[in-house]
């Protein structure tokens, strides 16, 4: 992608790190949290070095915002790797008990190591982790059946280290979003932007919005399974047939057809849209088996 870069690095989010670094030495399980939108590019490149061999909890957040071709070819290639997800749509709720399972087993594992060291049991101690916005604080608030997490759908919200206890035999760290120093994979930093993932101050909207509808006809154009989109999503939202012209000469005409030429207008709509869901479930990434 030949569009400028994308970085954001906030110091609250530096002096999480280095925090969530120290944390990390008392936790048992990880909970990485991903936006199902972007099952690859939501994977953040430093948690594999961060935790280490610590045992690992996938889950695929917003779920409901795919479809379910997509969310089922997610699941096998995801399988397929090794990794066994848990998905939720943790803003209303779904599939938060299996996650709850996944975490108390590893301390059922971990109790009994203690008590066979004459070491009394205790809470297993989880971390949740994953990009800003991709739903940390509303999966906790989930979890806890009760708002406790301030949980909104701005990125770098939850800007404090705090342990929160579920249960008597589960205990959750919850993280602010912590992004790399450097964004060095600038597709995935344009999928973040796309996803309300990352700070608004990191990108332009009209590039993102542009980025958003190049991705779309893209994913339109190739030989994707049938129903991994939704039919002609671009031109059943805004009445104009992406095929043939450029994203950048998509956005200005229907800057021209709805906002007076207004391409700012323009591109945020387009954002929003996709975003609240009004251009249908898209899945902005393939998964590799499907390329």
């Amino acid at each position: 992608m030949s569009t400028p870069p994308i970085q954001w690095y906030p110091g609250h989010i530096a002096k999480a790190e280095k925090a969530l670094i120290e944390q990390l030495k008392k936790v048992d399980v990880v909970l990485e949290v991903r936006d199902a939108r972007i099952p690859h590019s939501s994977h953040h490149p430093q948690i594999q070095k961060w935790i280490g061999d610590k045992p690992h909890v996938l889950v695929l957040n917003r779920i409901d915002l795919v479809t379910p071709v997509s969310h089922q070819l997610w699941l096998d290639a995801l399988k397929a790797e090794g990794q066994v997800p848990h998905c939720t749509d943790a803003q209303h709720g779904k599939g938060i008990k299996a996650v709850i399972k996944a975490a108390e087993k590893v301390g059922v594992s971990i109790n009994q190591r203690r008590r066979n060291r004459g070491m009394r049991p205790r809470p297993v101690r989880a971390v949740v982790l994953g990009f800003p916005n991709v739903g940390k604080s509303a999966l906790i608030n989930r979890l806890l059946k009760r708002r406790i997490v301030e949980s909104a759908r701005r990125p770098g919200v939850t800007r404090q280290l705090r342990w929160v206890r579920v249960s008597q035999d589960l205990e959750l760290l919850d993280t602010p979003g912590v992004l790399p120093a450097k964004l060095n994979n600038q597709e995935a930093a344009y999928k973040l932007a796309i996803c309300d993932d990352i700070g608004t101050a990191a990108y332009e909207n009209q590039l993102v919005a542009t980025a958003l509808i190049e991705l779309i006809q893209g994913l339109e154009s190739s030989k994707s399974k049938p129903g991994f989109l939704p039919n002609q999503v671009l031109q059943t939202r805004y009445q104009l047939d992406p095929t043939s012209i450029t994203a950048a000469d998509y956005l200005a005409t229907a800057a021209e057809q709805r906002h007076q030429g207004d391409l700012e207008r323009m591109a945020q709509q387009v954002l929003n849209d996709f975003r609240k869901g009004l251009l249908g479930k898209v899945t902005l990434e393939l998964p590799p088996s499907v390329h």
